[in-house]
């Protein structure tokens, strides 16, 4: 009897996160400790009604080895949407440790969208076992979902959706939706579609429900809608919703037929992933770089950005030797130039910062380039003066020679004001040829960098008398 006890004895209790919303250790542990000791009762107290988002990080937390397991022990228990929610380099470990009638089970629970999420990033031949073990219907809805572009709305879209002819009543709209099994979870507008399902408008759900039984529905048609094409690319769809305050879009295909929808849960991931890839390439990182990515991965993807940052800084000290001679005879050019040349460099990098987003979310155009610019310039000029009081100032006190502090300042202006302008500049260029800015504008702001390195040394020419070297 005491063992029977202790077997059915529940899990500890222990919180998941902690306050600031971070996975507690002891949480993780005790999961790890469940699966090792192949718990699936235990495993089942302790993850209980878990959020997907916070299955999905549970998941990331765990060691390699365990994360199938876990798929495996909680079986029909496992709400394979929690998948969509960890990196891609997890995702297909997992997946490939699990049969393909596993996934297809897994999947056929799931909205569309949600489904070709998990599919999307398997060979061709895995997808293809997989697909094989559905139904008809729903194998022939997820093939052509993932014939579609990697990053278009088709890819994003579900299509699972409600549509109506524009004859029927409210009343008989309202019936449909109590007496069909297979409506979507949630939805917030149904479409009027006619001939040859061709999209003829949308009805708000608000507005349906506070109508009479007998008003037709082609009457709560809002023909003002901001329908997209499957061929869209995903971010001009989020800045469609950004622009427009969108809940739901339809999405038809060339011949104006209604083949899906996206909705916003869909967007809020597109505008989160389109911001870390541009983070990523502003920094030298790879679009595709993750957390979970294997070291050789990580190392090759990074290795040509800093070998072409090894190329620049080669290039700037060459540039630096042509000034040997005066670099030799003033000690103190040579001390001040990397001053210099770092603030340059970091008011490009402002700039450029500023305006790769402005890019991104079509903020930045040629209607508003020239303005941008001039704005930049002078705030590389205002900044140019005041840094060049600074450092002018500590120059002439530093080293004891007034005119040395107005050639550091002069270089100062001219540094912080080129960098402005090719923070700018060199983005525009590269987006009017059709080249990412995000990537390709480092590689160039390093080369500026180097020449800027190079401006002290000629400020030479203004034959600035210095104390001899001892």
């Amino acid at each position: 009897m005491l063992e029977e006890k202790d077997a059915a004895a529940p899990a500890p209790v222990v919180a998941m996160r902690d306050e600031e919303g971070a996975l507690r250790a002891e949480f993780v542990e005790h999961v790890a400790q469940a699966i090792a000791a192949d718990d699936s009762a235990a495993l089942r107290g302790l993850l209980g009604d878990l959020h997907a988002a916070d299955l999905g990080g549970l998941i990331e937390a765990l060691e390699p080895e365990l994360r199938p397991r876990l798929v495996k022990l909680l079986g029909r228990d496992f709400d394979f949407i929690s998948l969509t929610e960890v990196d891609a380099t997890v995702r297909e470990a997992i997946l490939e440790e699990l049969g393909a009638a596993t996934v297809a089970e897994g999947v056929r629970e799931l909205e569309s969208d949600d489904a070709v999420a998990i599919l999307a990033d398997l060979p061709q031949d895995e997808q293809t076992e997989i697909l094989e073990q559905l139904p008809a219907r729903e194998r022939v809805t997820l093939a052509r979902s993932l014939l579609y572009p990697e990053n278009s709305a088709g890819r994003r879209m579900q299509t699972e959706f409600i549509a109506v002819p524009p004859t029927w009543t409210v009343g008989q709209t309202i019936d449909h939706l109590h007496e069909t099994p297979d409506v979507p979870d949630r939805f917030w507008e149904l479409y009027c579609v006619g001939a040859a399902d061709r999209l003829q408008g949308t009805v708000a759900l608000d507005r349906l429900l506070r109508t009479k039984r007998p008003v037709p529905i082609g009457e709560l048609i809002d023909e003002e809608m901001h329908p997209v094409r499957v061929s869209d690319d995903q971010e001009d769809v989020a800045r469609l919703f950004e622009r427009y305050d969108l809940v739901s879009a339809p999405v038809v295909d060339a011949n104006d037929q209604l083949v899906g929808v996206i909705t916003f849960d869909d967007i809020v991931d597109v505008i989160a992933e389109a911001a870390e890839e541009d983070i990523r390439a502003l920094g030298g990182v790879g679009r595709e770089e993750e957390l979970s990515d294997p070291v050789l991965f990580v190392a090759r993807g990074r290795f040509n950005w800093l070998l072409v940052n090894l190329a620049t800084a080669f290039l700037a000290s060459s540039v630096l030797s042509l000034f040997e001679g005066e670099l030799q005879k003033m000690v103190a050019l040579a001390i001040l130039a990397p001053i210099v040349a770092s603030q340059g460099g970091n008011a490009a990098t402002q700039t450029m910062t500023v305006v790769v987003r402005a890019l991104a979310t079509r903020e930045l155009s040629r209607v508003n380039a020239a303005r941008l610019i001039l704005r930049e310039v002078l705030v590389g000029l205002v900044n140019g003066l005041a840094f060049a009081g600074i450092t002018g100032v500590a120059a002439a006190a530093w080293f004891k020679v007034p005119d040395l502090g107005v050639v550091i300042g002069l270089a100062m202006i001219c540094n912080l004001v080129a960098g402005a302008l090719g923070g700018i500049l060199v983005p525009l260029v590269l987006h009017h040829f059709r080249a990412d800015p995000a990537i390709s504008s480092g590689v160039f702001h390093a080369v500026v960098r180097a020449q800027m390195t190079a401006e002290v040394p000629r400020a030479r020419g203004a034959r600035v008398a210095l104390p001899p070297r001892h």
